[in-house]
Parts: structure tokens; C-alpha cells; sequence
């Protein structure tokens, strides 16, 4: 999905970061798995996406018929790949907040409102773990709760159920044509991701859907920025009035997929290309076999040490200083601990408990919720039995873990929660824009 302050290199840059942190590897296979063994409740969970109702309640309330479309539906829901196209804003690239998207639409046996399936991001506030939640809604509201959800209701602009390529794993051989991928220019350089060469048949598809006798859609370019596409009149004929009836272009019809952007400019490999997307786009094109892991549990680093080339690595659970007797460590430490200057081999291991280098990708991988793999880092710098000294390191996963209570909070609808901000929640400067720190208070 595009963002509409994303242009050119920047575009490039905020979706080549998106794909190397928001959906890992290690998902992308554990919830194929489970897919591909018709566990798709278990996929859903691997792709940290909650289901929000259950089928037997459904088959019970409005039919067996009605609850196995929705049941088909689920059985071929890839959720990752779901994650891999869904909304995303700057500058982090997470999901966008408080948003409900149309996956499906049903229309039940009984003739009654027309149901969709949706996906669901929670607040701003309760976006911890990133995660994604399946509902039921209908206008009357009497499938399922919203909980405290912003806007239940399925957004104009951001929906997919003209476009079940890119979730259902049935229909993903549609994306090359649907991004029109055979059309695009071969051009690195090139900067506009208006897809206009597909913009009149996505708007056809988009007026029978709708079941419309006209001919005109409104396409949003930006915020502030709105066209009208007429397809009985050559190219765009007017400047929608506020309040316009007509039906929104989807935002997934309005741009080209930045994988295919990604991909032309050779800002992406093939093979970090999701495994559903990338046939589509690269036929016959086969990936490369995976890695292999070395044999060795973990490497030491080198430090200028007083004149001389030491080693520090992890020992025993722990990051140490591999080239220094341990009477002498204790002497030092203790001369630290009195105001002396530092072992630059202590040094080094007290700033990578603090302040590592790989401080960046950690806090990537929690923005984007994944936890296991953040941790995964930090085990790999200091070793699984650390203890965390105080420092940016500690702070970045405390407040993980604070944000993570206030998910739950979200999740069990306890509305007279609101999110407190702290002297930590101002923004660091480059990197965010938006507080990402939060306690919460009762009102």
C-alpha cells in the first residue's frame, strides 16, 4: 500500500525497511506451514493475527451454508501475506492505526445486511505486537463487537476485497496482472507510483462491485489532493466537491505495489520477496536454497585494547573479555567502580549492554512486533544469561513490555484506560515522529 508522503527514493527506502523487518522469514514459513496443513487458525496465530468470532457460534446464529463460504474463506486466508499488503504509514512502516479493512463480502441466505469479513489494527495507543484481528460486521452491528475499536466500520479507501490476490492464496497468480506488471516501465528512475495504466479497469471492477450505473470514480492522490475518473470521458475531468458521492478508487488500484517498485529498482532481491508474491511477479524464477547456519553457537570481537587486539564474545550465557585473567577483570572493575578509567575490553562490553550497535535493528524488529526475533538479537550481542545494565537497550525492551500490557488492556475492552504520556514519549529525533512510549491512567 502506498502512503501518500512517500515519493521517490524515499518510497523506496521507507518499503525496502518495511520488507526486511515487518513480516520476518521465520513467519512467513511457520505460517505456510500451517496453512498448507489446513491448520489455518494455527497460521493466523503464527502471523499474529486474532480471530475475533468462532464458526460454530456463526454456523448456530445464521446457518451452516452462510458459516462454510466463511469457513473457505479462512481455509485459504494466508495472514502473512495479508501482513505483507496491508496499510502501513510513516516513518516506521507499521500497520496503520485504528484501521478496519473488507476482506470478503457475503450475502447471507436469509437476505439480510450484507457481511464483511475485515481485518482490524488496533489505536495508536494499544499497538503493541503489531498485531491484526479477524472480524464479522454487518451495518446493524449484531455479529460482533467492535470493543473499542476507533472505526468499525470498513474504510472506503482501504479495502480488499476487490482485491483478493493479495491475501487469498487462491487468487495470487491475479498480481501480475492486477499490478499490471507486464505495463510498467522497466525505469529505476522512475518516481510517479501512480498506477494510471490500470487505473479504468480497476474502476470498472470497482462500479460493477458496487453494483453503480454511472461511470465515475474518485481517485485520492494525497490528503488533500482528489481527481475524478469518468470512463465514458478521456482522463480525468474534475476536482471532486467535499462530501462527493461517488465511489473511492481503492488505494491498492490507486498505486503500484512497492514490490514491484522495489524489484525494477533493484532495491530488493527475489529472494526477499514473499514466496506468494514473488512467482507472480518474476516468473520462473527459482530461489535460492537457504543458508545454512554455522556450527559455532556464537563469534568474538575484536578491541583496540591498550595497544593490543583483545577479544570479547559470549561465555557460559554471558558476553566477557576472553583475553584478560579474571583477577585482573576483578581489579579493574573494582578500579572503575572507583572513578579510575575503564578496561577499554570492559568498556566495550558495558556499551554493548547499554548501547549496542545493532540498537537500530532491535528497535525495528519491536516496532514491528517482533519480539522473538529483537531478542534473538540481543542474545546473539550479550549471551542468553545477561543482565541488562541501564541504557537505550533496557529502555527499548521495558517499554516493549509496557506496551504490551496496554495492548491487553485494549483487547479486554477496558475502555477507561487511555494511554499517559511520559518524559518518555517524546520522539528521537530521525527516527520517529509519533510517541511510541505509553502508561495509562484511569480518568
Amino acid at each position: 500500500m502506498h502512503h501518500s508522503t512517500v515519493n521517490g527514493s524515499s518510497r523506496l527506502t521507507f518499503w525496502s525497511h518495511v520488507r526486511e523487518f515487518a513480516v520476518p522469514a521465520s513467519m512467513i514459513e511457520s505460517a505456510t506451514a500451517r496453512r498448507l496443513a489446513g491448520d489455518w487458525s494455527g497460521a493466523c496465530a503464527t502471523a499474529r493475527v486474532d480471530v475475533d468470532f468462532t464458526l460454530r457460534v456463526l454456523s448456530r446464529t445464521r446457518g451452516k451454508q452462510f458459516a462454510d463460504l466463511v469457513r473457505a474463506d479462512l481455509r485459504h486466508l494466508a495472514p502473512d501475506l495479508l501482513r505483507w499488503h496491508f496499510p502501513r504509514i510513516r516513518p516506521d512502516g507499521v500497520l496503520r492505526p485504528g484501521l478496519t479493512v473488507s476482506l470478503a463480502r457475503y450475502r447471507p441466505p436469509d437476505g439480510g445486511d450484507e457481511v464483511h469479513l475485515v481485518a482490524r489494527t488496533p489505536p495508536a495507543w494499544a499497538d503493541a505486537g503489531q498485531r491484526i484481528s479477524l472480524a464479522l460486521w454487518e451495518r446493524s452491528g449484531a455479529l460482533s463487537r467492535a470493543g473499542g475499536h476507533p472505526h468499525p466500520r470498513p474504510d472506503r479507501r482501504f479495502r480488499l476485497d476487490l482485491h483478493r490476490h493479495l491475501w487469498d492464496a487462491r487468487r495470487t497468480s491475479e498480481l501480475r496482472e492486477r499490478c499490471g506488471a507486464t505495463q510498467w516501465p522497466d525505469d529505476p528512475g522512475r518516481s510517479d507510483a501512480r498506477a494510471t495504466h490500470r487505473w479504468a479497469a480497476e474502476a470498472a471492477l470497482l462500479l460493477r462491485a458496487e453494483g453503480r450505473a454511472g461511470s465515475a470514480v474518485v481517485v485520492r492522490l494525497g490528503s488533500r489532493q482528489r481527481v475524478v475518473l469518468d470512463l465514458d470521458a478521456p482522463g480525468i475531468t474534475a476536482t471532486p466537491s467535499r462530501g462527493c458521492a461517488l465511489p473511492v478508487l481503492p488505494d491498492a488500484a490507486t498505486w503500484v505495489p512497492p514490490d514491484l517498485e522495489l524489484w525494477h529498482a533493484g532495491a530488493i532481491d527475489a529472494d526477499r520477496l514473499h514466496p506468494l508474491v514473488r512467482p507472480a511477479l518474476i516468473p520462473g524464477y527459482r530461489p535460492a536454497s537457504a543458508p545454512r547456519s554455522p556450527d559455532s553457537t556464537g563469534s568474538s570481537r575484536l578491541v583496540d585494547c591498550r595497544g593490543a587486539l583483545h577479544r570479547i564474545g559470549v561465555v557460559n550465557g554471558a558476553l566477557v573479555a576472553l583475553d584478560h585473567e579474571p583477577d585482573e577483570i576483578r581489579r579493574e572493575e573494582l578500579l572503575a567502580a572507583l572513578g579510575g578509567r575503564s578496561l577499554p575490553c570492559l568498556h566495550a562490553i558495558d556499551t554493548t549492554h547499554r548501547h549496542p550497535e545493532d540498537l537500530v535493528d532491535i528497535r525495528a524488529r519491536l516496532d514491528h512486533g517482533d519480539v522473538a526475533g529483537a531478542l534473538a538479537v540481543v542474545e546473539g550481542l550479550l549471551g542468553p544469561d545477561a543482565l541488562l545494565l541501564s541504557g537505550a537497550l533496557r529502555d527499548e525492551l521495558e517499554t516493549a513490555a509496557r506496551r504490551k500490557v496496554l495492548h491487553g488492556l485494549y483487547r479486554a475492552e477496558l475502555h477507561d484506560v487511555r494511554p499517559l504520556p511520559s518524559t518518555k514519549d517524546y520522539p528521537r529525533p530521525g527516527n520517529r515522529s509519533r510517541p511510541r512510549h505509553a502508561a495509562f491512567r484511569r480518568p
